[in-house]
């Protein structure tokens, strides 16, 4: 039993966990060969000792003749000792008449006789304290007597060993030399895998550049891809928080130094209505820090978005409900909000969370950017379309718009037009974060003019549901 804090117990490795699993299974089937080896052997070695013996027995009742007394044995004791004789076996015979008396050969000598109509019948019996085998013949020519004939086993034994040596012996050699040959083998195989070990362990923590994996086999290289694209995935969310976390260090920079210098000016005056002044001023600094951190925290979850499960959104509700969210602000900026396309049901693939983002960012941007410079009234319109086999949203604006050539370049993170460099406003995320959760949706982000030529009509294409 173990005891709390004991050291776990070291597993084996995999080269002896091959082997095992190799050799074992081997040697219970080479164990069982050699054992059906053995008794077929055994089998056809008692056959053939058996044949002998039933030869003899047959050369002895050739010498049984009917006497002026009963039955006798014609043979001399020459020819009875041909018969006998053995180099390395003990041999036993006895001839009995009818009545079972002994006509000739060894007295004591008795085995069981053949059952109904066999002719004989073989036994393991037992005489003068040796183990016999033995046959028992029946004849009934010229009258019925019975020869029995028996021998020691010691050849039939000696024979089985040998085999039982000659078998088990190369196959135990084979076995070892297949153990060692083996065990190279595996640790040949198994080299690679140990190098990626060693690469693994030895690597510092802020390196995350592919390891080299040697492809020896096919299971070592997928799990050299697999560490390397696990190497790749875990560079990549470390790139990313490190772009968050360096974008949120630059960003914020300027916008708290103005908010710290505006609160030391007005800490150095003494009117009331500078200090308003510089309050209000902080107020506007703050809310777009705010908004930017909000954009920062948006575009890194769009980072970090994986596969969806789509559904079908309600888009027409969606839209009506962040219109009406904006139109306090869109009505103190003096611009007229509103949208079409809305009066029917409008159902879309998509997530409302990321249509919510990009309708709101796309308003944003036309509330920042989309008020015409020669003072007319702004307008902006949240337009549904719907298509065959699509579903457009678009947001129109009357605005200075957006020249072909920078609409390309404004998708990417802080590209930023002249109309927010001049205002001050914006993080150059807004249209960067639309083409995220765009892809995010399986849409295309769509960048185009204006009605009448003006302004700028900035939008997604989705499927329908």
């Amino acid at each position: 039993m173990s005891l709390p804090g004991d050291a776990a117990p070291r597993p084996p490795s995999l080269r002896s966990r091959v082997l095992q699993h190799v050799l074992w299974p081997l040697a219970g089937a080479w164990t069982v060969g050699g054992v059906v080896s053995l008794l077929v052997a055994s089998g056809f070695t008692q056959r053939t000792f058996d044949r002998a013996l039933l030869d003899d027995a047959y050369s002895v009742a050739t010498g049984v003749r009917a006497g002026v007394e009963g039955l006798e044995l014609t043979l001399t004791p020459r020819e009875v000792s041909t018969v006998l004789y053995d180099h390395s076996e003990s041999m036993y015979f006895a001839v009995r008449g009818p009545d079972g008396d002994l006509v000739a050969g060894h007295a004591g000598l008795y085995a069981p006789g053949p059952v109904g109509e066999a002719g004989y019948r073989f036994s393991d019996v037992q005489y003068q304290g040796r183990a016999l085998r033995a046959v028992v013949l029946r004849r009934s020519v010229p009258q019925a007597f019975e020869v029995v004939m028996a021998e020691t086993t010691h050849s039939r034994q000696a024979l089985l060993r040998n085999v039982l040596v000659l078998s088990v012996l190369p196959q135990l050699l084979l076995l070892a030399v297949l153990a060692v040959w083996l065990r190279r083998a595996i640790g040949r195989d198994l080299r690679p895998l140990a190098a990626l070990q060693h690469a693994v362990e030895r690597r510092d923590v802020r390196d995350l550049t592919p390891v080299p994996a040697n492809a020896s086999t096919r299971e070592v290289r997928r799990l050299g891809e697999a560490v390397n694209g696990l190497f790749a995935r875990v560079n990549e969310g470390v790139r990313m928080q490190r772009e968050f976390a360096g974008n949120v260090a630059h960003e914020l920079r300027t916008p708290l130094a103005g908010i710290r210098a505006l609160a030391e000016y007005g800490l150095a005056q003494k009117d009331p209505a500078v200090w308003r002044a510089q309050l209000e001023r902080i107020a506007q600094s703050e809310d777009r820090a705010s908004h930017m951190v909000e954009q920062l925290l948006a575009m890194a979850r769009a980072d970090e978005g994986r596969s969806m499960q789509l559904q079908p959104v309600p888009l027409d509700e969606l839209v009506r409900d962040t219109v009406l969210r904006f139109l306090p602000r869109a009505d103190s900026a003096g611009v007229d909000l509103g949208a079409r396309g809305i009066d029917d049901p409008v159902l879309v693939q998509g997530q409302p969370a990321l249509l919510e983002g990009i309708l709101t960012n796309l308003l944003d941007n036309a509330l920042r950017y989309g008020r015409p410079a020669d003072g007319t009234q702004a307008t902006i319109t949240v337009a549904v379309t719907v298509q065959p086999d699509a579903i457009g949203l678009a947001v129109l604006d009357n605005g200075p718009g957006i020249s072909a050539e920078r609409r390309s370049g404004l998708q990417r993170r802080w590209a930023q037009g002249p109309e927010g460099v001049w205002l001050g406003q914006g993080a150059g995320l807004g249209l960067a974060i639309v083409q995220r959760y765009a892809e995010l949706l399986g849409a295309r982000l769509v960048l185009d003019t204006g009605p009448q030529g003006r302004g700028l009509a900035a939008g997604i294409v989705l499927p329908r549901a």
